[in-house]
């Protein structure tokens, strides 16, 4: 790829000190994409593989500040939001992006944190389906996450799930040409199956699951390797289906890392690691 072509993909996120999840996690997968990553800081977080201890949100005007630097200077061709923390960065986020109008936002709705947590308060969603749902062009929430946002029960069924999915489309532009990417990763089933739900119809995406407690922040690389392959085809499902494939490999790979005491990270670099 030559330098002229190369993508530039900005992640608007939280930091993770381990390098699993978060805008740590967001770069790698967006270079193993062979896309140029950028980040702005939401917020500085203490953990480790074994969960998080601290917490501090980065004030909303600079957050707002790092996303209007970017745009001023660098060609963005996509965008992917991760952890927003709170209704203000949340609105922040939302008013920086309708100023500039990336082609393609991948909205990763991090609310419900692995042990079942709440990540953000009930303003932070109102605003989070008011603001920034109109501005994405794929939503990629798990199923927790899929009912926060629909306040309703989590799916326990592909049925559900294909009405959950749905039911978030409705929520999203007023266009109707956006897609939302539900991950099936909690459903109780021996696969992991993802749905994606476009104005052409429902695609199920299969994968067996693979037997490794080594899978932190793999929304967070997921959303990001999906915002890379969009900037590079701009095709929905051709980009989902390559970022499902790319997370497949580096779930599969994550063993071969040794990095923690408790759920490790995925194996970013696994295709380019030999």
């Amino acid at each position: 790829m030559s330098a002229s072509r190369i993508k530039n993909v900005l992640s608007i996120a939280g930091s993770d000190p381990s390098g699993g999840a978060g805008i740590q996690a967001d770069l790698k997968a967006i270079a193993a994409q062979g896309c140029y990553a950028m980040a702005a800081v939401t917020a500085l977080t203490a953990q480790n593989t074994r969960g998080v201890t601290g917490v501090r949100l980065v004030e909303p005007d600079f957050v707002a500040a790092q996303i209007d630097a970017i745009f001023a200077d660098i060609r963005v061709d996509a965008v992917k939001i991760g952890m927003l923390g709170s209704a203000d960065i949340v609105a922040a986020v939302a008013a920086a992006l309708a100023r500039h109008r990336p082609p393609h936002v991948v909205l990763d709705p991090v609310m419900v944190a692995k042990g079942g947590d709440r990540l953000l308060a009930d303003a932070a969603v109102a605003m989070l389906k008011d603001r920034l749902l109109p501005l994405a062009t794929v939503l990629t929430p798990n199923l927790p996450e899929a009912a926060v946002l629909l306040e309703r029960p989590e799916p326990e069924t592909r049925d559900a799930m294909l009405a959950t999915a749905k039911a978030l489309r409705g929520l999203g532009p007023a266009d109707a040409s956006g897609a939302v990417l539900l991950k099936g990763g909690h459903l109780p089933a021996t696969d992991s199956p993802d749905l994606l739900v476009t104005a052409d119809g429902e695609h199920w995406l299969e994968t067996e699951r693979i037997a490794t407690k080594n899978t932190h922040g793999t929304g967070c690389t997921l959303s990001s390797a999906l915002a890379a392959r969009l900037a590079a085809t701009a095709d929905v499902r051709a980009a989902t289906e390559q970022a499902k494939c790319y997370v497949a490999g580096a779930i599969a790979a994550a063993d071969s890392l040794a990095v923690g005491q408790g759920h490790g990270p995925t194996h970013h670099f696994h295709a380019l690691w030999r």
